[in-house]
Order: structure tokens, then sequence, then C-alpha cells
């Protein structure tokens, strides 16, 4: 996620970079040592979406101070 939003690692805590997820579960993360967006926790296809066959987990990346 650093290297795609062009910010070096110092910068992430910096500018208060968070992944945001739809719901109560945070379902990702960012390494704080690498950048590298990585699962929070496990992932269970079948809690998340049931019997749905296209299952999707929306997040977004929240960045403070872009400037």
């Amino acid at each position: 996620v650093a290297k795609d939003l062009g910010l070096e690692l110092p910068a992430l805590r910096d500018r208060d970079v968070r992944i945001l997820d739809r719901g109560r579960t945070q379902y990702f993360a960012l390494h704080g040592k690498t950048g590298h967006l990585v699962t929070a926790e496990r992932i269970d296809r079948e809690q998340v979406c049931g019997r749905v066959e296209k299952c999707l987990i929306h997040s977004q990346i929240l960045i403070h101070n872009l400037a």
C-alpha cells in the first residue's frame, strides 16, 4: 500500500493511514514495518457471504493530511 500510494513507511504513520471495512469486523490491516496490506484475522467465506456465489468485502483506505 505504501508503494502504491507513493509514500515512505514513516509517512503511513504520519498521515494516519487506515483501512476501513464495512460492518463490525476489521478484515484487513496495514503491516507497520512493511506497509503491506494483510488480513487482520481469518476470513470465513460462509460466515461473510453465506450461500451467495459472488462474495465481496468492501474496504477503503483513509489517508489524513494528504497535502
